[in-house]
């Protein structure tokens, strides 16, 4: 065996790497790979070359923490197995299934405080989904539905499914979706949305709460126009170098209209006193139990055709929910 991992090269330019699998150092585990997901909003910034210049990948991934520049590793949703331990660790997490925040590669090593014990009565198919569903769980923290709320989801992409299934657990008077990909719209009614329709077909204009997950900066105004007075909307998109031209005249001013990032390498600093990342974690284990999203798969590749998948979330993305690597 052989490892292969995911190398980005270039704008829509890739290839797969073929080295010796790693030995893990005294400190170290070796993690054998089983799938890692695409999570194709951020991922198709860095495949298309438009990822933010000026800041690191990710400070909170070890790996991730340097300035974008290609040749580079990328991806943050891994699921494996430990099959080697250094000297110095315990042979007890031999054969453990772990999730790790690390791109996409078939052999790796880290130490094992980097890792996450995958709960027994979860699969690795529904492990896969735990960034995600971390971060679809740091959007609902943000936005506070309040009980007989209207709210509105922009973008039924993995990150916006999740969260549309998670307010479909909340007693709200009104949960519409919006995405412009039927397939999306459809999930989004399994997923438990009241009604799920196009952007043009969105007429309400007192939505308490709006989410806006399209990765589409141009979707904020249609945001602003949709939200009632003192209404929130919360950002959780990433636009890379995409600009958001915001209107912000007389409907935005008059009605005191709130607008906030919601990003998930941190935690909101007003829960900090009662919520760490292991508490959220742990929120996030629960509703994959309850969401089973491995559902979304839509298609799998050996990792050996990667760039076939880049190329249809990139051409076709109309045909997918998630797209994972597989590595058997």
């Amino acid at each position: 065996m052989t490892q292969r991992t995911v190398v980005f090269t270039g704008e829509r330019q890739m290839h797969v790497k073929y080295s010796p699998i790693p030995e893990p150092t005294p400190e170290e585990v070796l993690i054998q790979t089983t799938l890692s997901a695409i999570s194709a909003g951020t991922e198709m910034l860095v495949y298309r070359n438009q990822f933010p210049q000026d800041i690191p990948l990710d400070t909170t991934i070890e790996g991730l923490d340097k300035a974008f520049a290609y040749p580079l590793t990328y991806g943050y949703t891994t699921v494996g197995e430990i099959i080697a331990c250094g000297k110095n660790v315990s042979e007890s997490y031999l054969h453990q299934h772990v999730f790790a925040f690390h791109p996409h590669c078939s052999h790796f090593t880290t130490t094992p405080d980097t890792l996450i014990r995958a709960p027994q009565d979860i699969d690795d198919q529904d492990a896969l989904f735990l960034a995600n569903m971390e971060t679809a769980v740091n959007l609902i923290q943000d936005g506070r539905p309040i009980l007989g709320e209207k709210v509105l989801v922009f973008g039924q992409g993995i990150v916006g499914l999740l969260v549309t299934a998670i307010l479909a657990k909340f007693p709200l008077k009104k949960l519409t979706a919006v995405d412009t990909i039927e397939l999306r719209r459809n999930a989004a009614i399994e997923a438990g949305a009241h009604q799920s329709i196009m952007p043009e077909a969105l007429t309400d204009a007192d939505f308490d709460l709006v989410f806006e997950l399209s990765g589409n900066p141009a979707v904020l105004n249609t945001a602003i126009d949709r939200v009632g007075y003192g209404g929130r909307i919360i950002i959780g998109s990433w636009y890379g170098q995409k600009q958001a031209a915001l209107n912000l005249g007389g409907r935005f001013h008059r009605n005191r209209v709130q607008i906030m990032s919601s990003q998930v390498s941190t935690i909101a600093p007003e829960l900090t006193a009662h919520w760490d990342k292991a508490r959220r974690f742990n929120v996030a284990w629960d509703m994959i139990r309850q969401v089973t999203p491995s559902r979304w798969i839509s298609h799998r590749f050996a990792v050996e055709s990667a760039a076939q998948a880049y190329q249809l979330l990139d051409t076709q993305p109309e045909t997918a929910l998630q797209v994972v690597f597989t590595y058997s």
